[in-house]
């Protein structure tokens, strides 16, 4: 009897044990996603300033009083367009003066080339000195003189009456009106702006990047045009794509950085003079980079690391060398292969070593996004 119950004590206590043992920590819940092999842009971000293609202040050219506008504020406008008319009854009366006196020196020009042909005539036959011939001559040369003047004075005033009707140099948004009717304007003075017109279509946004970044930029411009997108903060939706144009032709030596201008074409006017832009260029395509979700991408005491899920569903600690990030892509240099698991979310859970259940399909949860 005694030996029976040794051998049922024995006997419970091992299946006791073997009940213990199998009531091990459950599998950790995770979401994973499979390496991917693609190819990355190489880019430069930044942030940028919108400048208007074209900017003109229109003044006056002439002094006088603003009669009327012809636009209104926030308009767009052609190359061209009447925008202000001053009162031109000053510049017309100066006008018909001018063309009175041309009109009186010519007629007195014809009469003194009429009195030089008669004095050469005359000084053939004998008839008068060839003093006489040479004042008659001096006279009609002089009455030419005349007249170049007047036709000056004329064609300046005729200018200055088309002065009065003020028009667009270029196409573009008119701003605020800053003189209004019936104020005196006085010819081209700082003080005397009547509105300033931005040609938005296209536009510039200019932004500055590392001096060490120059070298590279510059080949890759001589290989084809670089690509740059800006967005305002916040609002990456709204992206403009556009095309490097211009590297300055030196670095700030304050700051380190060289100044580099883009054009966007802004046919959809989402970039606006002014504002404050996220820029991003684009320098090339890395080919075939090893990349996964950057939240899979984890910080220790040793460096970046990552957990892989592997065939039997344990997590391995595995430590990676991390190129760098783009938006929600993390380029990996060294540690992964393509179609590996890695945890992209429930790594605080994690046991190295441990069992992990995946609750996504793998390979299609913890998609990245586009850059």
């Amino acid at each position: 009897m005694t030996r029976f119950l040794i051998i049922c004590s024995l006997g419970f206590l091992a299946s006791g044990c073997s009940r213990q043992v199998q009531k091990g920590p459950p599998p950790a819940p995770v979401v994973i996603e499979a390496v991917k092999k693609q190819n990355v842009p190489i880019l430069l971000h930044a942030v940028g300033n919108v400048q208007a293609f074209t900017s003109v202040s229109i003044k006056s050219q002439v002094s006088g009083q603003l009669a009327k506008v012809h636009f209104k504020e926030g308009q767009d406008v052609k190359k061209g367009d009447l925008l202000f008319t001053l009162d031109a009854r000053p510049f017309e009366a100066a006008a018909k003066q001018a063309q009175a006196n041309f009109d009186k020196d010519m007629a007195q020009a014809l009469n003194a080339h009429k009195d030089a042909q008669r004095a050469q005539d005359l000084v053939k036959k004998g008839a008068i000195a060839a003093q006489q011939n040479d004042q008659a001559v001096s006279n009609a040369v002089s009455e030419n003189a005349t007249i170049r003047g007047d036709q000056a004075a004329l064609d300046n005033a005729k200018l200055q009456l088309d002065y009065a009707s003020i028009r667009s140099p270029i196409d573009g948004r008119a701003g605020a009106i800053l003189i209004h009717e019936g104020n005196l304007v006085k010819a081209n003075d700082d003080s005397s702006v009547l509105v300033v017109i931005n040609q938005i279509r296209p536009i510039y946004v200019q932004f500055s990047v590392p001096e060490q970044n120059l070298d590279e930029i510059r080949g890759r411009m001589k290989e084809a045009p670089l690509e740059v997108a800006s967005n305002p903060p916040n609002e990456p939706e709204h992206q403009s794509h556009g095309v490097l144009t211009l590297v300055d032709n030196a670095v700030d030596e304050t700051t380190g950085t060289i100044k580099l201008k883009a054009t966007f074409q802004n046919e959809n006017e989402l970039l606006w003079p002014g504002e404050f832009v996220n820029t991003v260029l684009t320098l090339a395509q890395q080919p075939n980079a090893i990349t996964i979700s950057s939240k899979a991408v984890q910080s220790g005491q040793k460096g970046e690391y990552v957990y892989v899920v592997k065939s039997d569903s344990t997590a391995e600690m595995r430590s990676i060398e991390l190129s760098r990030t783009e938006g929600s892509i993390a380029v990996i240099d060294k540690g992964l292969k393509a179609g590996e698991k890695v945890v992209v979310d429930g790594q605080l859970r994690v046991i190295p070593g441990g069992k992990v259940e995946a609750k996504n399909e793998p390979g299609n949860g913890g998609q990245t996004g586009a850059l």
